[in-house]
């Protein structure tokens, strides 16, 4: 079944198609929520309630743009308003500026799990602006309307995100180095 008879099936509250759109989007979907949520469990929670709202808004997917795209959209904004519902507002914190932290990764060194884990690892704050900056593409302009935050605050996270990863990937560049000998 194409993609197009697949969404104007779901349109219509077929079941069947409903679980096939599911099958088909779920794992991409749940990686996106998983980047975006505490932990596991949360991000399942994050799946399915932006399933419901794909699901309940199919038919205003108007055809402009990816499908694809549309999905990750609502996943990531799914996600995001669970954040704000459970946290509120990002604290506003009036930070100094920080230099902008590049980092230097040497992809024989550090496996994609190990740089997986320590984004997971980083406070929500940081996370989610990473996330979204580095990893989405979003700009600091769209992060500040997602999140509720100043573009100067996005930008500070951001520096403050890529400075705390640096500090981890340097000490486990210095772990390695010190087993080796």
């Amino acid at each position: 079944m194409s993609l197009e008879q697949l969404i104007k099936n779901c349109i219509k509250q077929d079941a069947k198609a409903q679980s096939q759109l599911y099958k088909q989007y779920a794992s991409k979907l749940f990686s996106l929520c998983l980047k975006y949520s505490k932990n596991y469990a949360e991000a399942e929670d994050n799946l399915h309630d932006a399933f419901i709202t794909v699901f309940s808004k199919i038919d205003q997917y108007k055809s402009k743009g990816s499908f694809e795209g549309w999905l990750k959209r609502i996943a990531i904004n799914t996600s995001l308003q669970r954040y704000r519902e459970n946290v509120g507002v990002f604290d506003i914190v009036n930070e100094d500026k920080i230099e902008d932290v590049t980092l230097d990764i040497d992809d024989e060194a550090l496996s994609i799990d190990f740089l997986l884990k320590i984004i997971q690892e980083l406070p929500d704050r940081y996370r989610l602006v990473f996330n979204l900056y580095v990893l989405d593409g979003y700009s600091h302009v769209e992060i500040s309307e997602l999140i509720n935050i100043s573009t100067g605050t996005s930008k500070s996270n951001l520096a403050r995100a890529r400075l705390i990863l640096k500090d981890k990937i340097e000490d486990y560049k210095a772990n390695l180095n010190s087993q080796s000998l």
